[in-house]
């Protein structure tokens, strides 16, 4: 046995917060560590004790194995649960977790270092008869060689680093002309995110479903699966749905498929939890991709199938107890859907969003993992998912529903979200036939962008409203009998609006110059939900006053609301922008990994000057015009949204 007594969790956000609440459960102690970005978090308010581990920046702090050591030295802990992401795949870690006597609570080194790269995996994969994509795991890393290898399989090919995950190094090739170019892409972004640029080459299967099966093992020798994830609503290889079970999976392939993945962990005397990746085509032939040897974000969707807690059964198999259940006890009831709500903008190309949480409430029909609260920061130095939303159901469609409704009532206000596309996704006739593969987001991104007319009418209505109530408290303490004229910003869209006041809280309001709508306030409470109705309709809305902004949500959507009615409007001709299109400024706060050109260097329009990562993900920023450039951030910066980065003078 392997008995411990208090576990730090070596991670950060919801996943903290997931494993902590597992482990109090069964009666363990609990330690956060957290980066200087992190200080009032909620998993550092949740635990038992916290330690600080650094600045903000990952290598500074929740990469950095030798801090996150000596906090488990120095809080008394004798465990270490490494979460999922950061460190939870690496084996130096774990071997560090092993050589200063604490327990991991997850597979060895020896299998983590087995199956963490990708050429190795499919080698081992194939010799334990895994059925594989076919492709190219050599040594040999040279353009040439790597360019005819890709001939040899056939054109798509797909591009992977070796030691990547979350799409980081991976490039889909349709052609030889592409390739040298989105090679040499994909190995520089290896580089950076994981150190090492050496990639393998597959057959790209064309519109696939990626279908996962969780594992576990234990050291006594024996091994089970807990049936299939659906993971194929992607975008850019990262998940967005994920659901249990699969759709496309029968009884008797999901038997084959566990069976497989169940003799994938044993062939490397797997222990702990992991996941058997797979690519599955319409006719049912599904190939190996990579294991994960670790807990996955999507777990939610297992445990609710399966009814079993995957971290109850990590930490028991950590102790070094046997597996309490056999492949018969496993079963399936029912479905289950989750959702990642990531803090970004589907409408300004998926841009990733920092910043504070002006309200967060939850519905309470969902299981919703987080470790949000209002006034929560969502910093730009970490992953953009802020939330996992899961519904549980009799039936497949019963769950979407659910999550659907669970959707539309959780309130997410002062960061935009993916929340608005996760709902369409649901409501989509592809993904409610149960027919989505991982081309469904790229093949219906117009429609799941598409402007909701309705709504957004009705939306500024509201913001009329609520503008007319004054900004004092709802509803103002001055009486308006006057007609007003108001001007505001909803969502970035100027609006203009006349507004008459009725009588007992009802008001003509004229938008835009269109045909005056009768809207009417019905009820104010305390918590910032109110009624109004428009046309007759009575609605509920929810709205949090901040200074300069009404945030309001309406309809299963959040809005921004700024009164311009004071602010002087731009005569024509007026240069939008201190400098005019002279200056580049960052789309997001993040920090600066390269700089594409030099100082005083003559560039044209639409150049590539600075790319900025934020939230994981990269950002180009290109020339606004032709001229001579001049650089305002130095290698390394972190830098805030519309923080000037270059500015371009005539040649």
């Amino acid at each position: 046995m392997s008995a411990f007594h208090k576990i730090l969790i070596a991670n950060r956000g919801e996943i903290a917060v997931r494993v902590m609440r597992t482990a109090r459960a069964m009666g363990y102690r609990t330690v956060a560590v957290y980066s200087s970005a992190d200080a009032e978090a909620e998993h550092v308010r949740q635990a038992d004790q916290a330690v600080h581990i650094g600045e903000p920046l990952p290598a500074q702090s929740y990469l950095n194995i030798a801090a996150i050591i000596e906090a488990a030295r120095a809080s008394g802990a004798d465990a270490v649960h490494p979460g999922y992401g950061f460190l939870a795949e690496n084996a130096e870690f774990a071997q560090a977790c092993r050589n200063a006597g604490l327990v991991f609570i997850g597979p060895s080194p020896e299998a983590i270092r087995a199956m963490g790269d990708k050429a190795g995996a499919k080698r081992l994969m194939q010799a334990a008869g895994v059925p594989c994509i076919p492709g190219y795991q050599g040594e040999d890393q040279g353009t040439h060689t790597l360019a005819a290898e890709a001939e040899r399989i056939g054109w798509p090919v797909m591009i992977k680093a070796t030691a990547g995950g979350g799409g980081r190094g991976m490039r889909l090739v349709a052609s030889a002309a592409q390739f040298a170019e989105l090679l040499h892409s994909a190995q520089s972004e290896a580089l950076h995110a994981f150190g090492d640029a050496t990639v393998i080459l597959e057959r790209a299967i064309v519109a696939p479903r990626h279908i996962e099966i969780q594992v576990f093992a234990d050291r006594h020798g024996h091994a089970i699966h807990l049936g299939e994830r659906d993971c194929s609503v992607q975008r850019r290889h990262q998940k967005v749905i994920e659901e249990a079970p699969s759709p496309a999976v029968s009884v008797a392939l999901r038997e084959r498929m566990g069976a497989t993945a169940v003799a994938a962990a044993k062939a490397i005397a797997y222990e702990g939890a992991g996941t058997l990746e797979f690519l599955l085509d319409a006719d049912g032939q599904y190939w190996f991709m990579e294991m994960n040897t670790r807990l996955q974000v999507e777990h939610p969707v297992t445990e609710a199938v399966t009814g079993l807690d995957l971290v109850e059964l990590q930490l028991r198999v950590a102790a070094g107890e046997p597996l309490p259940l056999t492949q018969q006890d496993v079963h399936i009831t029912g479905h289950a859907i989750e959702v990642r709500l990531c803090a970004e903008d589907p409408r300004q190309g998926f841009m990733p969003q920092s910043g504070t949480f002006a309200a967060w409430r939850p519905s309470p029909a969902l299981r919703t993992e987080h470790a949000l609260r209002d006034g929560a920061a969502v910093p730009p130095y970490y992953d953009s998912m802020v939330a996992k939303l899961v519904a549980h159901g009799r039936t497949r469609d019963e769950a979407r529903h659910r999550l659907v409704a669970g959707l539309q009532d959780t309130v997410a206000l002062g960061i935009a979200t993916n929340q608005q596309l996760l709902q369409r996704a649901l409501q989509h006739p592809v993904f409610a036939d149960g027919a989505a593969t991982t081309a469904f987001i790229a093949d219906h991104l117009d429609a799941l962008l598409a402007p909701d007319e309705a709504t957004d009418t009705q939306a500024a209505l509201l913001a009329a409203l609520l503008l007319q109530l004054g900004e004092c408290g709802w509803p103002s303490p001055l009486a308006h009998t006057l007609p007003n004229a108001l001007r505001f910003a909803l969502d970035g869209t100027v609006h203009a609006a006349r507004v008459t006041p009725r009588g007992h809280g009802a008001f003509d309001v004229a938008l835009n110059d269109a045909a005056p709508a009768q809207v009417a306030l019905l009820a104010v409470h305390a918590d910032g939900t109110l009624r109004f109705s428009c046309g007759g309709v009575a609605e509920q809305a929810f709205a949090v006053r901040e200074p300069g902004r009404t945030w309001f949500h309406f309809r299963g959507r959040a809005f921004g609301l700024e009164n311009l009615t004071h602010v002087a409007v731009a005569r024509a001709g007026d240069a939008g922008d201190a400098g005019g299109s002279n200056l580049l400024r960052a789309s997001m706060n993040g920090r600066v990994i390269a700089l594409l050109v030099a100082e005083g260097d003559a560039v044209v329009a639409g150049q590539p000057l600075v790319t900025l990562e934020a939230m994981k993900m990269e950002h180009v920023h290109c020339a606004p015009r032709a001229g001579r450039v001049s650089l305002h951030v130095a290698l390394g910066a972190q830098v805030a949204a519309r923080h000037v980065v270059a500015e371009i003078a005539d040649a």
